[in-house]
């Protein structure tokens, strides 16, 4: 992926995995995912209400930005934080479109490049957990439950989705419903978003999110 004087950048790397063009919010595509590595918190429940998903996403970046720190300094390999990801998962695929977020589980996500191991997250989490202690503070409370995550999606369906990700609803069902169905496409996994956006400093018609399904031939 880089070499050793390369800051790799997972966008840059990977610009037909992670392109935000107006193009790519006008149809969907089909792409071909590699197997990646990622950091990893489960957790259920609506993203706006649980605490575990605020949990989920703050041990997520200490891990991240300690592992990329580390790597810089033990290895001499720097690389961009990647953007948070979600796996989304119901009983029901249809509670996505109807927005049912109480039926959801996650998987929250950041993309590790491929010389993050086993080892070096598990050097970071202890990282994190010794500042905390050396600052006397609360150690994230997600932070055991962060891991290293293997996935192999392959082919799958993606778009850029341009507005609230309350909004995502109609698209989602054009998804389901009508594109896969024309394609000969099923499901193959786990509904996936990229967040191209900051919530907290965007505004909410301003966001850019990447909606992924894998999927395969019927």
């Amino acid at each position: 992926m880089s070499d050793a004087t390369e800051k790799f950048d997972l966008k840059r790397a990977m610009p037909e995995l992670y392109a935000a063009s107006a193009r790519a919010a006008r149809e969907f595509v089909l792409v071909d995912v590699p197997p990646m590595r990622y950091l990893a918190v489960d957790g259920h429940g609506d993203p706006n209400r649980a605490p575990a998903y605020a949990e989920a996403v703050e041990a997520l970046y200490s891990v991240a930005y300690t592992a990329k720190f580390q790597s810089k300094r033990e290895l001499g390999r720097d690389f961009v934080v990647g953007p948070l990801e979600g796996l989304w998962r119901a009983d029901d695929p249809a509670a996505f479109v109807s927005r049912e977020k109480e039926a959801w589980s996650w998987t929250m996500l950041i993309a590790q490049p491929e010389w993050i191991d086993d080892d070096a997250v598990a050097a970071a989490i202890t990282a994190v957990r010794a500042k905390a202690e050396r600052k006397r503070e609360p150690a994230p409370a997600a932070l055991d439950r962060v891991r290293l995550l293997h996935l192999e999606e392959g082919l799958s369906a993606q778009i850029l989705h341009l507005g609230s990700y309350d909004d995502e609803g109609p698209t989602l069902a054009r998804l389901h419903d009508d594109w896969m169905p024309r394609h000969g496409l099923a499901f193959n996994g786990d509904h996936h978003e990229i967040y191209l956006g900051d919530p907290r400093r965007t505004a909410p018609e301003k966001l850019k999110t990447i909606l992924r399904q894998p999927v395969r031939r019927r």
